[in-house]
């Protein structure tokens, strides 16, 4: 068999793989031992990430065409992709998590929901907190006054009662 018909099955997968995402993110894993590595694809996976190695001229044919192209430019070096379907901000946050904790990993660039982030970008999506953290904090705003309005009407009530 060619070498050309060896690739075209992983060109394939990866290309399943980008096809429905959100987002994408390019780490730069050098230096990551094996138990980080096991660690950091764990909390990927519970976050409902997929993280893959693969080639960086497979991967560079996979995103030609696609809102994922933008990133072909920073496939250099050891090259893994966090993919996700869901929430978009996940890849990147997990990733900058779980290098804040002193692991050597670095976000190269991303695409956030069709938007291409440089390494300085990224990096500043890493810092958005999940959907639920999001609409918690909006709730309790919004049930602050709600509360404390009521608290003033009860105190009225009990003044005059």
């Amino acid at each position: 068999m060619a070498k050309v018909e060896l690739k075209a099955p992983v060109v394939q997968e990866i290309s399943d793989l980008l096809s429905d995402a959100t987002a994408a993110v390019l780490v730069d894993y050098r230096g990551i031992t094996v138990e980080q590595d096991t660690k950091l694809r764990k909390e990927l996976r519970e976050n409902g990430v997929t993280y893959r190695v693969y080639k960086n001229t497979l991967l560079n044919i996979a995103m030609k065409g696609t809102a994922f192209e933008a990133m072909a430019n920073d496939l250099n070096g050891p090259t893994a992709i966090a993919v996700t379907n869901g929430d978009a901000t996940a890849p990147a946050r997990v990733i900058a998590t779980f290098d804040k904790k002193g692991e050597v990993i670095q976000l190269k660039a991303g695409v956030v929901d069709g938007t291409y982030y440089d390494q300085k970008g990224i990096n500043a999506v890493a810092l958005i907190p999940s959907r639920e953290v999001l609409l918690g904090r909006l709730f309790g705003s919004m049930k602050s006054p709600i509360t404390n309005f009521a608290r003033v009407l009860k105190q009225i009530a009990e003044k005059d009662a």
